[in-house]
């Protein structure tokens, strides 16, 4: 009777073991299968204008290859770079290499870019006076009044035959690297979001391409072309965490977003206000 006992005992513990070790066997499953479902989905951060509006455009064909795109639009730019940083994210797509080189610098961070998409070309446009064929002696142009964007201002007048910066100074010019003004153009420094409220004070503006596009400016004069410094060196990148750069999420995200569909999109939808770089 005991041996009996003993061993309906022993059936009953086997029999409790199987069941928990299927239960774990099939939590773990479900778990494997959750993340294997998680890794499937691209979630990248973003600005609203141009950049989620460009990424809208590719969830198709990453879903073609089995990824869900989660664009997240961010209105800063600190936070897409420190949910990078922590994980939060997979890419994020907002930002030009010298922002983010100084970006890593101030705050510790790894983030690496691994395509540069786009740049939003200055462009000066026309206020009381209509063509810079016919531009006046003495004539005023506003400028932005920041390091970067004043230079890139001045490049594009130099590119222009309006001005002649020195030839050193490149990427950080400023007014005081002016060498020849040959039409004594007045050149205004303004805060770049108030210079398209200010356009019909000057005869001419150089306006970032984002401004431009918020406030509804059109009839560009003279854009940066997609070749020059400046957008070499500020072009709009696809970020990723560093180690992350060869992942198959990467891969995926990168390719579908230099395409050809995506090249012929951003030239239709912008007319020049947003340029390819790819």
């Amino acid at each position: 009777m005991k041996k009996k006992l003993l061993t309906l005992f022993a059936v009953g513990v086997l029999a409790t073991s199987a069941v928990f070790t299927g239960c774990g066997s099939k939590e773990k499953a479900e778990s494997s299968t959750e993340a294997s479902s998680d890794d499937k989905v691209i979630k990248i951060g973003a600005s609203a204008s141009p950049h989620a509006e460009i990424l809208e455009q590719i969830k198709d064909n990453l879903e073609e290859q089995g990824y869900t795109l989660e664009i997240v639009v961010y209105d800063d730019y600190i936070i897409p770079n420190t949910a990078l940083e922590d994980g939060e994210l997979d890419a994020n797509f907002f930002q030009h290499a010298p922002y983010l080189n100084d970006f890593n610098e101030q705050n510790g961070t790894h983030i690496v870019g691994v395509a540069p998409v786009h740049f939003e070309p200055m462009a000066i446009y026309a206020g009381k006076s209509s063509s810079l064929d016919d531009i006046k002696e003495g004539a005023s142009i506003a400028i932005p009044n920041d390091t970067t964007n004043e230079a890139r201002a001045l490049l594009l007048l130099e590119a222009n035959g309006l001005i002649t910066l020195n030839e050193d100074a490149g990427v950080t010019a400023t007014v005081l690297d002016i060498e020849e003004n040959p039409y004594n153009l007045e050149i205004e420094e303004l805060e770049a979001a108030q210079i398209p409220r200010s356009i019909e004070d000057v005869d001419f503006a150089v306006i970032n391409g984002n401004y431009a596009l918020s406030a509804g400016v059109t009839g560009a004069l003279a854009y940066e072309a997609s070749d020059s410094l400046a957008a070499e060196t500020y072009a709009n990148i696809v970020c990723v965490k560093e180690g992350n750069e060869e992942t198959e999420k990467t891969k995926a995200l990168v390719n579908a977003i230099l395409s050809d569909e995506v090249r012929d999109y951003i030239n239709d939808q912008y007319q020049g206000a947003v340029v390819p770089v790819f």
